[in-house]
């Protein structure tokens, strides 16, 4: 864990629970595209870079999930180093609260407000700013997260952040965590054609071709898709759709995969309401769904 790979002359990865990039410009200066998921993990990249005597130039941030962020509050203190975020995902990274609070829908109770789920707050730069490395290409990649994007270097490494899962990942909980599922589907469809000399996601095998992991990811929301509406055959209530999710999928419910798994439903609720699959209606002042 947290071993240095190196794609090419410029690009490496740090192997860790989401990988975090690393793009060598000039002689010893570095970015870092993500900081990892605490402290912890940043004093580990602080070290790495310090063994390869790179200095640290800036980091460039995916998107404002914790595990992507944890390390950019130590990493700026240490350096000063300037860390670039954009829409959405700025505002989270000023103001962490705002990823629990939305995975729950209100004030998020202390079982929620921990490092897995909240980062440190850390001061952000929009991809616009003067200093922003201009040979990086930034790739929006919405549907995982509000908005979330990658990073194609110059020389063909492309870092995908969380738009694909592992295969075994998928097999082992089944479903992943989106927010917004056309979104999702579409930004699948368009790295489906993308061409890179080498793929990093954030949670899956580094490799040059990836279609076949993107068809599997793809099946993987039809599949959640169609359990959903079969759940709904007969009114149901939200509750309930959750606990046949977490029982046909055999998950375990705590508080995190509470919120986690069920903001993903009621993303899933709210697609196949939009695409005519599903029908809400309100009844005994309770929402029921059911499809149609």
């Amino acid at each position: 864990m947290y071993e240095l790979v190196q794609i090419s002359s410029q690009c490496y990865y740090i192997n860790c629970p989401a990988k975090i990039g690393v793009y060598l410009t000039g002689k010893d200066q570095v970015y870092l595209v993500d900081s990892g998921n605490d402290k912890d993990a940043g004093k580990k990249v602080r070290q790495i870079l310090d063994k390869n005597g790179w200095h640290l130039k800036g980091i460039l941030n995916t998107h404002s999930n914790a595990d992507h962020i944890g390390g950019n509050r130590y990493l700026q203190g240490q350096t000063g180093c300037k860390i670039y975020s954009g829409g959405i995902e700025a505002a989270f990274t000023r103001n962490p609260v705002l990823e629990p609070a939305f995975l729950y829908g209100g004030y998020p109770c202390k079982e929620l407000r921990h490092k897995f789920l909240m980062a440190q707050e850390s001061n952000v730069t929009d991809f616009s700013d003067e200093d922003f490395p201009k040979e990086i290409e930034v790739i929006p990649l919405p549907g995982h997260f509000f908005d979330m994007v990658g990073f194609k270097m110059p020389d063909g490494t492309v870092f995908l952040a969380d738009c694909i899962s592992s295969r075994e990942t998928l097999e082992k909980y089944g479903v992943s965590f989106i927010y917004d599922v056309e979104a999702y589907l579409q930004t699948l469809d368009m790295v489906e054609q993308m061409e890179a000399v080498m793929f990093v996601p954030s949670h899956a095998q580094a490799a040059g071709d990836i279609k076949e992991l993107v068809r599997f990811n793809r099946e993987k929301v039809k599949e959640a898709a169609e359990k959903i509406l079969c759940i709904c055959r007969e009114p149901m209530h939200f509750e309930k759709i959750l606990q046949r999710v977490f029982q046909d999928y055999g998950l375990t419910m705590n508080f995190e995969q509470y919120v986690l798994v069920g903001s993903t439903v009621r993303s899933y609720l709210s697609w196949l309401k939009d695409t005519g699959k599903l029908s809400a209606v309100f009844q005994d002042e309770m929402l029921l769904w059911q499809s149609l």
